[in-house]
C-alpha cells in the first residue's frame, strides 16, 4: 500500500520527535516497528530487549563511536500493547532543538527510517488499533481550538461515530442479504420479507443516516469556528463594538467618516467557540478611490461571513444609506444591532430581521444580550450536548450523503419493480460509502490525503 508517496512496508521501523519543536524540559523520540528494540539497544546503555513492557529505565544515549550524547529515560511498549500495535520505544531526553535532533540522528543511524507525517497513527490504523474515523479524530484532538471541538474529537476517538456507522451497516447488510436472496432464488418463492417491509426499513435507516449527516452544520461550527462580520454605514460604531467585544483597543475609533478603510480581523472566544471578528469599512456612496476599495472588500466579507452584525445608530435612526444596505443583507444570518442607545433617540423603526439587539458599545452595556443572541442564531436546533455525535469532517458528510442516495435508489427501485440485481448493486454502494468512513474500501489516495495532514511524530 502506498503511503505519503512511499511504499509502505508492514513492520518497517520508523522514528521521529513526538514533541513540539523548540526549547523545553523534556523531548520524546518515538521509535516503532519490528526492529524498534534492536535500534534502541544499539544506542542505549542498557539491555533494552530484556526490559518488560511499560517500564521506565535510566541510562545514556551514545553514537556509533560510543560517544556520550545525552542522559535519558527509555520506555519500551511491546507489541499490541503499544499505540501502533508494534514494538515501540520512547526515548525521553532533554528538551531543546539541538540535543533532540542529535538523539534522533543517532537513532536514524542505528537503522530506523525517518517517519512520515502521521505514520505512527497510520500504523495504528493498519494494525487494527483504531479505525479511520478514530485516526482522523486524533488529528482533530490535536488541532482542537476550543472545548467543544475537544469534546467532539474525544467522542469520535472513543468510537462513538464508528459505532453508529457499524449499526447502520448491520441494518443495511441484513437488507442486502434479502435482496441477494431474491436474486439467487427467484423461483423459490421464499418470503424473507415483503417489499413494503424492506422499503420501511430502508426509509427508517435513511432517516437515521440523514440525521447524522445534518449534524455537520453544528460540527463545522464546533471544529472551525465562526466568522462574524460587522457591517454598517460610516460612524455607526462598528469599530467601537469590535473593541468592546474584544475588550481591547483593536480598531481606531474616530468621529470622521471613513476612518476604517480596510478589513480588520481579530479572534475571540465566546460561549466556548472560536470567532473570527471582522470589522469592515463603512458602506456608503463615495468618490474616494481608497475608500471605494475598502467598501468593495466589506461587501465580499459580508458574503463570506457565517454571521453578520448589522450596526445601526439609534441616535440617528434609519437613513437612506441604512435602507440601501438593508436590501443587500442576507437576513437569515444577520443580527441587527442598535448602537448608541445611551444617547437620546426617538422610537426605533421595525426591521425585517428576526433578531434585534440594543446596546451601547461605548459604555459596554447590552453586550451580554448580544452574546446570547449570537448563541441563539448559531445553533439552528439548540446547543448540542457534549455527548452528541457530530460530523465535523466534510469527507464523512459526503460519504453519508452517498449512502443516503444509494438507499433512496433502492427504495425507488423497489416501488417501480426494478430488477433485484440492480438494487443489490445500489445496496453495495451504500455499504461501501459507509465503510469508507471507518476505513473499509478506502483508496490509497484518500489515505495519503488524510495522514499527510498529521504532524510528524504522531
Amino acid at each position: 500500500m502506498k503511503f505519503i508517496h512511499h511504499t509502505y512496508q508492514p513492520g518497517e521501523t520508523i522514528a521521529a520527535v513526538a514533541t513540539p519543536p523548540g526549547e523545553g524540559g523534556v523531548a520524546i523520540i518515538r521509535i516503532s516497528g519490528n526492529h524498534a528494540l534492536d535500534v534502541a539497544e544499539k544506542v542505549f546503555s542498557g539491555p533494552v530487549k530484556t526490559y518488560k513492557s511499560h517500564t521506565v529505565h535510566y541510562g545514556q544515549i551514545h553514537n556509533a563511536l560510543k560517544e556520550h550524547i545525552d542522559d535519558v529515560l527509555i520506555v519500551p511498549m511491546l507489541g499490541n500493547r503499544s499505540y501502533t500495535g508494534e514494538d515501540t520505544v520512547e526515548i525521553h531526553c532533554h528538551g531543546g532543538s539541538l540535543i533532540t535532533r542529535r538523539v534522533l540522528d543517532v537513532v536514524l543511524q542505528a537503522g530506523a527510517r525517518a517517519a512520515n507525517p502521521g505514520e505512527f497513527t497510520f500504523k495504528a490504523f493498519i494494525n487494527g488499533k483504531i479505525d479511520l474515523a478514530q485516526a482522523e479524530a486524533v488529528q482533530e484532538l490535536i488541532c482542537a481550538k476550543n472545548e467543544r471541538a475537544l469534546d467532539a474529537a474525544e467522542e469520535q476517538l472513543k468510537g462513538s461515530l464508528s459505532q453508529k456507522i457499524l449499526s447502520f451497516q448491520e441494518t443495511l447488510t441484513q437488507i442486502a442479504a434479502i435482496l441477494e436472496a431474491w436474486v439467487d432464488f427467484p423461483e423459490e418463492g421464499l418470503e424473507f420479507a415483503s417489499m413494503e417491509e424492506v422499503c420501511a426499513d430502508l426509509e427508517a435507516i435513511s432517516a437515521q443516516i440523514e440525521a447524522l449527516a445534518n449534524t455537520f452544520h453544528d460540527g463545522r461550527i464546533v471544529h472551525e469556528g465562526i466568522s462574524l462580520c460587522l457591517i454598517g454605514s460610516p460612524n455607526v460604531g462598528k469599530s467601537s463594538l469590535m473593541n468592546a467585544l474584544l475588550d481591547k483597543e483593536r480598531a481606531i475609533v474616530s468621529h470622521i467618516p471613513g476612518t476604517t478603510r480596510d478589513i480588520l480581523e481579530d479572534h475571540m472566544r465566546l460561549n466556548g467557540l472560536n470567532f473570527k471578528l471582522i470589522d469592515t469599512a463603512g458602506i456608503r456612496s463615495t468618490e474616494e478611490v481608497i475608500e471605494q476599495e475598502g467598501i468593495k472588500r466589506s461587501k465580499a466579507a459580508m458574503d463570506d461571513a457565517d454571521l453578520i452584525l448589522f450596526i445601526l445608530d439609534a441616535a440617528k435612526g434609519l437613513d437612506e444609506q441604512d435602507r440601501a444596505l438593508l436590501e443587500l443583507l442576507p437576513t437569515k444570518k444577520t443580527i441587527a444591532v442598535w448602537n448608541k442607545v445611551d444617547l437620546p433617540h426617538s422610537e426605533l423603526p421595525q426591521l425585517p430581521i428576526a433578531h434585534v439587539v440594543m446596546l451601547s458599545a461605548k459604555h459596554k452595556t447590552g453586550l451580554e444580550g448580544l452574546k446570547q443572541t449570537i448563541d441563539t442564531v448559531i445553533w439552528e436546533k439548540g446547543t448540542p450536548s457534549r455527548e452528541e455525535v457530530l460530523i465535523t469532517n466534510v469527507r464523512h458528510k459526503e460519504a453519508l450523503l452517498r449512502a443516503i442516495d444509494a438507499c433512496q435508489q433502492v427504495i425507488t427501485g423497489l416501488k417501480t419493480d426494478v430488477s433485484p440485481e440492480f438494487l443489490s448493486m445500489d445496496m453495495r454502494r451504500a455499504l461501501s460509502a459507509l465503510g469508507s468512513i471507518i476505513g473499509i474500501d478506502i483508496t490509497e489516495d484518500v489515505l495519503s490525503a488524510i495522514f499527510s495532514k498529521f504532524c510528524i511524530g504522531k
